[in-house]
């Protein structure tokens, strides 16, 4: 009998909030299957009380994952590696640190439950090999802008 090649799929996923914290939070990911692009993704999650730079990065790893356990794929077969420039995501994800913020646990929690769905593993990678989810963060930042100041009092005129 023939071993099935595994199949593995690269998740590299980005947040920020502009400002840290209480700034409008937004999101970026992208998703490879054996080298390949297949999904992209990025919004905005809000601006004030609640935003940070931490809860926007575990969302994007949240909508990735959601978007993959939606897909038809053999879950035993296929090897996820997320990868991120986020320390505390990934070694918090990894069990190497607890959550010790309350807003992140239910976050966490839900991360991992995702997780479990999966042959996973967790990397951090330098800023520098995270271009493209950082970009789609950024752009999920700028519509939040074009939204923001189109619904604003002065665009009534």
């Amino acid at each position: 009998m023939q071993k099935r090649k595994l199949e593995r799929i690269e998740v590299y996923c980005d947040g920020l909030c502009e400002p840290n914290p209480k700034g409008i939070a937004t999101y970026g990911y992208t998703i490879f299957q054996n080298g390949k692009e297949i999904k992209c993704g990025c919004d905005w999650l809000g601006e004030g009380d609640g935003m940070t730079n931490n809860v926007a990065e575990y969302t994007a790893v949240i909508e990735a994952l959601s978007w993959l356990k939606k897909r038809d794929l053999d879950k035993k077969a296929t090897k996820v590696i997320v990868k991120s420039d986020s320390q505390l995501l990934i070694n918090q994800l990894k069990g190497n640190w607890r959550v010790l913020s309350e807003r992140l646990l239910p976050l966490f929690k839900k991360a991992k439950c995702l997780s479990s769905l999966f042959n996973i593993e967790y990397r951090w990678i330098p800023r520098e090999k995270n271009k493209k989810a950082d970009m789609l963060s950024r752009v999920a930042y700028g519509c939040y802008l074009k939204e923001k100041e189109k619904n604003s009092p002065r665009a009534i005129r």
